[in-house]
C-alpha cells in the first residue's frame, strides 16, 4: 500500500501561506503537516497531489517525489488538512478497500487502487462518517502549533540521540524536556525553560547570550536566536532563520529574519521575509472581542473565533523599521511596506508603500530583490519560481 497526501479545493483558505506551497508543506509544530502524516501513519514516504500550477514547481524542487503521479497498486489517499489525533490515526489505519472516510462533508481518507487527481469526486466510494477535525484556515494552524511541538517531541525527538549537555552559565529548567542537536551553540546566560513544554534546538543552531526560550518551542536547523531574545511557548522557528526581540505562539516557515527588538505574537511568517527593527504587531484587540481576518477565498473578513490572532505574512514580504501591524493583519505575497502609519486588514499581493498610499510593486524590481535575497543564502531564484510569481503578480 502507498500513501498519497492530497490538497483539496480548500487550499485558498490557507493563503497566503499556501500560495507557493502545498497545504501539506505548511509548518506546524516541529514538522510540516505532510511530514507528520507520513510518519504517524507508518510510511517512509508519500506521493502528493497538488493543485494545477504548483506541480511544475514541485517537480523542480523535489525531482524524486511522485507529484500528481500516483503509484501503482493500492493507495491510501489522506487529506493534508487533517488535525492529527491518536484516535484519528487508528481509524485511518483500519480503513477498508473502496471506502471513503468523511467528516462533515470533508474527505478524510480513501483507500483504493484507482488513480485520483486534484478535485476528485468522493461519491464514487462507499462513505463512512467519522468524527475528525480538519484545519479550516491559518488561524487553526497557528493555534495548534504548541500542541504539535509537544506531540512531535514525544513521538520523534524523545528517542533521537540527544547532544544536550548543561554547559557552564546555561540555565535549564526541566532538562529531561530539552533536546539539543549536533553542533548547537548555547552562549552564557541562555535560559531554557521547559517546565511548560519541550524545547527542541535542532542541529547547527545558535542561541546567543541572555536569550530566553520557553517551551513548547522549536528552533530549526541552522537558525540563530539573537542576544536577549524572548521566545515564548508555542513558537516554531524553521530552518535558516534569524530571530530576536519578543516572539510568542508564532511560526516561521524558513529562511526569514526578525533580528531586532519588537513583538510578534500569534502569527505566521512565510519564507524570505524580513521584519525591520522595532516593528510590532497586535494579537489582542483593545475591546477583547474576537479578531476578524481577511480571507483570500471569499475576499471578505471572517470571525477568527479567537481573541488572540496576529499577522499572516506571505513569502517574500519586506517590512520596514518601526512598522505597526494591527490585529489580524494579512500581508500578501511579495509586499514591501514601510512607514509609521498603522497597517490594518489586508495588504494586497505585491503592494509597495505606506498604509495610506499603497502602490503596485513592479515585477521586475521585485524579482531583482528576490534574487538578491536568495543569493545571500547561496541559492538562486529559478526561472520556474519567477514564472509562478509573475502569475500571482498578474492576478
Amino acid at each position: 500500500m502507498h500513501l498519497v497526501i492530497f490538497d483539496d479545493k480548500r487550499y485558498k483558505s490557507f493563503y497566503p501561506a499556501s500560495q507557493l506551497r502545498s497545504v501539506g508543506d505548511i509548518r506546524c509544530g516541529i514538522l510540516k503537516l505532510r511530514q507528520r502524516l507520513t510518519f504517524e501513519l507508518g510510511f517512509d514516504k508519500a506521493a502528493i497531489i497538488v493543485r494545477p500550477g504548483l506541480d511544475s514547481l514541485y517537480r523542480y524542487r523535489q525531482p524524486d517525489w511522485r507529484i500528481n503521479d500516483n503509484p501503482e497498486g493500492s493507495k491510501l489517499y489522506v487529506n493534508s488538512r487533517l488535525k492529527i489525533e491518536d484516535e484519528l490515526i487508528e481509524q485511518i489505519k483500519e480503513i477498508k478497500e473502496g471506502e471513503a472516510l468523511v467528516s462533515g462533508g470533508d474527505v478524510v481518507a480513501i483507500l483504493t487502487e484507482k488513480d485520483l487527481a486534484f478535485g476528485f469526486d468522493s461519491t464514487d466510494f462507499e462513505q463512512r462518517e467519522i468524527d475528525a477535525e480538519l484545519y479550516n484556515n491559518m488561524v487553526d494552524v497557528v493555534h495548534d502549533n504548541g500542541r504539535l511541538i509537544t506531540r512531535d517531541f514525544d513521538n520523534i525527538f524523545y528517542e533521537e540521540e540527544n547532544f544536550f549537555e548543561i554547559e557552564p552559565g546555561v540555565h535549564v529548567l526541566h532538562p529531561y524536556n530539552v533536546w539539543i542537536g549536533e553542533n548547537v551553540k548555547l552562549a552564557p546566560n541562555v535560559v531554557l525553560d521547559a517546565s511548560e513544554g519541550p524545547i527542541v534546538i535542532d542541529e547547527d543552531a545558535s542561541v546567543m547570550a541572555n536569550a530566553v526560550i520557553v517551551g513548547p518551542a522549536y528552533i530549526g536547523k541552522g537558525s540563530l536566536v539573537k542576544i536577549g531574545a524572548k521566545i515564548y511557548g508555542g513558537s516554531s522557528i524553521g530552518p535558516i532563520c534569524k530571530v530576536g526581540g519578543e516572539i510568542e505562539s508564532s511560526i516561521f516557515q524558513a529562511y526569514s529574519n526578525k533580528q531586532h527588538d519588537g513583538f510578534l505574537g500569534h502569527s505566521y511568517v512565510g519564507e524570505w521575509v524580513n521584519l525591520g527593527a522595532d516593528t510590532n504587531n497586535s494579537d489582542l484587540k483593545n475591546n477583547y472581542k474576537n479578531v476578524f481576518q481577511y480571507s483570500y477565498e471569499t475576499g471578505e473578513l471572517f470571525d477568527s473565533g479567537t481573541q488572540f490572532m496576529g499577522c499572516l505574512i506571505a513569502d517574500h514580504v519586506k517590512i520596514g523599521i518601526n512598522c505597526s501591524l494591527n490585529t489580524g493583519l494579512v500581508i500578501g505575497l511579495g509586499a514591501n511596506i514601510y512607514g509609521n502609519k498603522l497597517f490594518s486588514g489586508f495588504v494586497p499581493d505585491f503592494s509597495w508603500g505606506e498604509a495610506d498610499s499603497l502602490n503596485t510593486y513592479r515585477i521586475d524590481e521585485f524579482l531583482d530583490t528576490a534574487g538578491k535575497v536568495k543569493s545571500r543564502r547561496r541559492l538562486e531564484l529559478q526561472q520556474i519560481e519567477s514564472e509562478l510569481l509573475k502569475l500571482f503578480h498578474g492576478e
